[in-house]
């Protein structure tokens, strides 16, 4: 359940050729809200761990980073690779805020402990002024002529990190949101790719690990003497260390209980997104607060606008997606996109950035729930929440309506969906919404949940009765729909009555 956080090193003309680890963090730094000295990191990276000890990686950083402490077990590990270092290139993913920077940094803390050889390098992608910059420094602290012909430094700085002058040395990008930071232009592969198959994903933590975080980030410890409401606490945070982190930082400043803040959270949406949504000050962050976004639902908003720009498709699909439930999305559900190439890669960005995951080897896929709360927002911050939901109800209508109404299987896969937007979309004023009640009645009733259906036939004739002429085929049609669930439902009266006005017309 991960996004971005990339570790690699052949990145094209703009970067590092040789041994580098890059790491992009799509949400701008979210996971640099973490306290880097927290304990928390001897767990997120058990992954990472196993990956390093089967590979060689050589660094050059270019940050002071802040002292972290020890990683449990890497240090016994990196000494393993002390005689066979080699050039090698790795990309942590993950969703914002799980911490794919914190590793990152604990890794090149540990490096430098044990090999003081190496020198480390820290450049931050999080905008291209930055990632020039910072490839300045390392000209300047390595003493390399820049090439006055060239128009930015990296090209300098990659030659001489390709040579045996340069030492032994660990690259870390961090942040590379904007493909065209790396590649020079818009890039379909994506950093990951760069990486090959050395790909480790970092997930969000256990209970244990959330509550000991939670434990250690809280200044009134006697907040957490109700296991329970800590519990839900963590839960409702989906374990996600930054959202973490960011109720600490409220609770800390405003002085109220676990309860009241889970109040909040759950009271509305609007609240929930207000509070994931409140920046908190962090000693770990970058200093462009322009770029640089603590709030986890402000470090996906930029998520999602990198997305928009580079790839519309997959943009469309999780606008659509924040429309329906977030669990058990069909792949079938989905709006048509050809060629198929453009859907595979569409999902694959979605996918890249850990805002939605596929289940196995199906072809369903889970949407991450803040995610999903957060999408909404972004939607209604650009204003575009009615057109998408007019969108959604034409093609929910139309799915149900083209499927055989007796492959129940289908249709016990697409109920959930439909009935999250249609408890969403009751203000919305739009036939195809009321096709979908419709589509879904008769779809109910053939699957034997005769209760249900009278709801959603009756809904549709309503709206219908009051849109169209008695002698209109639709308003005909769902009357009759309605009288037949009716009769089914023994309320034999009411189906009576109904179809004594069909018949009349």
């Amino acid at each position: 359940n991960t996004i971005s956080g990339q570790l690699i090193s052949e990145l094209g003309s703009n970067c590092i050729e040789p041994c580098s680890l890059a790491l992009q963090d799509s949400h701008k730094k979210i996971v640099e809200t973490l306290e880097v000295d927290s304990e928390v990191l001897d767990n997120i990276h058990e992954q990472f761990v196993e990956v390093v000890v089967k590979q060689s990686i050589r660094i050059y950083s270019l940050q002071e980073g802040r002292g972290i402490s020890g990683m449990r077990g890497l240090h016994r590990k990196l000494k393993e690779l002390e005689e066979k270092l080699i050039i090698q290139k790795l990309a942590l993913v993950g969703l914002g805020g799980v911490g794919k920077t914190q590793v990152a940094l604990k890794l090149a803390y540990t490096v430098k402990d044990c090999w003081p050889e190496y020198s480390i390098f820290w450049v931050p992608a999080v905008s291209g002024e930055s990632f020039e910059q910072a490839y300045r420094n390392i000209a300047g602290y390595c003493s390399i002529a820049l090439n006055p012909t060239e128009k930015d430094p990296t090209k300098s700085v990659q030659r001489y990190l390709s040579s045996n002058s340069a030492g032994k040395w660990l690259l870390i990008i961090d942040n590379p949101d904007d493909e065209e930071i790396l590649f020079g232009a818009p890039n379909e592969s994506g950093a990951v790719s760069l990486a090959g198959s050395e790909v480790v994903e970092i997930q969000e933590m256990n209970d244990d690990e959330a509550e000991d975080f939670l434990k250690k980030s809280l200044t009134r410890k006697e907040l957490l003497q109700d296991r329970a409401v800590t519990a839900e606490l963590l839960n409702e945070l989906t374990h996600l260390p930054l959202a973490i982190a960011q109720a600490v930082a409220y609770l800390n400043a405003i002085q109220i209980s676990l309860r009241v803040y889970l109040s909040l959270l759950r009271n509305t949406e609007q609240d929930t997104i207000s509070l994931l949504s409140r920046e908190f000050r962090d000693k770990t962050r970058y200093n462009n607060s322009n770029h640089s976004k603590n709030a986890v639902a402000a470090t996906w908003l930029v998520s999602f606008n990198h997305i928009r720009r580079s790839n519309a498709i997959a943009a469309d699909l999780l606008a659509f997606m924040s429309c329906i439930e977030h669990k058990a999305i069909s792949r079938s559900m989905l709006p048509m996109v050809e060629p198929e190439k453009s859907m595979v890669h569409a999902k694959g960005t979605l996918c890249a950035y850990a805002f939605v995951t596929r289940q196995g080897d199906s072809e369903l896929y889970d949407m991450h729930r803040l995610v999903h709360l957060a999408t909404k927002v972004w939607l209604g911050e650009h204003g575009a929440t009615k057109e998408l939901n007019e969108k959604a109800a034409v093609h929910l209508a139309e799915i149900f309506l083209s499927d055989n109404y007796t492959n129940r299987a289908i249709c016990r896969e697409y109920f959930p969906h439909a009935f999250r937007y249609l408890r969403n979309t009751r203000t919305l004023d739009i036939e195809a919404r009321y096709d979908l009640c419709m589509a879904v009645g008769r779809s109910l009733q053939v699957d034997g949940r005769i209760g249900e259906a009278a709801v959603w036939l009756s809904e549709c004739f309503l709206w219908r009765q009051g849109h169209f002429s008695e002698e209109h085929p639709s308003r005909l049609a769902s009357q009759h729909a309605l009288a037949i669930a009716y009769k089914a439902d023994g309320q034999v009266k009411e189906a009576v009555e109904l179809l004594e006005q069909v018949v009349g017309i």
